[in-house]
């Protein structure tokens, strides 16, 4: 009798989780689709195999949910991983969950790039923005935009690469650049571009005009010591720690693999180290 009453609590456990997730992700923001944005910090190629490494966890962790992604702009790095990268995720409260990720990650480990097997340790931002609709009216006076066409780089196959068709847009008075080059056709690639644009401006406005600025700031540190929001650590010991919630996750693989959901619950849920 014991086993099935327990049997019979997991599913009613999954769905008390689920309600509580969606009473928290109640933001105006929150259901939109999220544009995820990693770039290799402090430590060179070893952060950029670990940028490598995250991005591979979030597109997992997309697979896992059956949510749909695109890479808009990669910048591969000069002997492995990837400098910077720019992805979109598509799916019920994808924003509303992986706003959670915003902020500096640190991983420490023995170099596979390293002859001597010295133990290094590496930085990597991630910042998610919302994926605005065309609901929301962003105005953007095209005197004020900076295009730049350009060779694309990195995945894509040899056909983006034998033209300008990559786009890098910069818009002058807030200074922000985005790019986009997994489109064959410069015009598709502009107005993903222009799209990627209008969620970054929209995302800065807002910001402003709630007077969160100070805070984004704070998100917005030195991708190196001090800063982090979590920590990967694959030796001496094998432990992944979230160092806001003080979650403490053992089990690396399936961290890595996407498995990141208790992170982002405690993150959401308000629990705090």
């Amino acid at each position: 009798m014991l086993e099935d009453i327990f049997a019979g609590v997991k599913p009613l456990e999954k769905s008390i989780s689920a309600l509580e997730m969606d009473t928290t992700l109640s933001g105006k923001d929150d259901k939109l689709d999220a544009i995820v944005e990693i770039h290799a910090g402090s430590g060179g190629t070893e952060s950029m195999d670990f940028a490598n490494m995250l991005l591979r966890m979030y597109l997992r962790w997309a697979e896992r949910r059956k949510f749909k992604t695109a890479i808009m702009e990669f910048n591969a790095g000069e002997e492995a991983g990837v400098k910077s990268v720019t992805f979109t995720v598509h799916g019920k409260y994808a924003y509303g969950y992986l706003k959670a990720e915003s902020g500096v990650h640190r991983l420490v480990r023995i170099s596979p790039f390293d002859a001597n097997k010295r133990r290094h340790t590496s930085f990597a931002s991630v910042f998610v923005y919302p994926e605005i609709d065309d609901s929301i009216d962003v105005v953007i006076d095209e005197k004020d935009v900076k295009i730049d066409t350009y060779r694309s780089s990195g995945a894509g196959g040899q056909h983006v690469n034998t033209t300008d068709s990559a786009v890098r847009l910069t818009h002058i008075p807030t200074g922000i650049v985005v790019a986009c080059q997994n489109e064959r056709s410069q015009h598709k690639n502009k107005d993903s571009a222009y799209k990627l644009l209008r969620a970054r401006l929209y995302d800065y406005y807002k910001k402003k005009q709630e007077e969160e600025e100070d805070k984004v700031n704070k998100t917005k540190k030195d991708i190196s010591w001090g800063s982090q929001i979590r920590s990967y650590t694959l030796n001496p010991n094998r432990v992944i720690k979230d160092h806001r919630t003080g979650v403490t996750i053992y089990d690396d693989k399936s961290v890595f693999d996407g498995d990141i959901d208790e992170f982002i619950s405690a993150y959401l849920l308000g629990v705090r180290a």
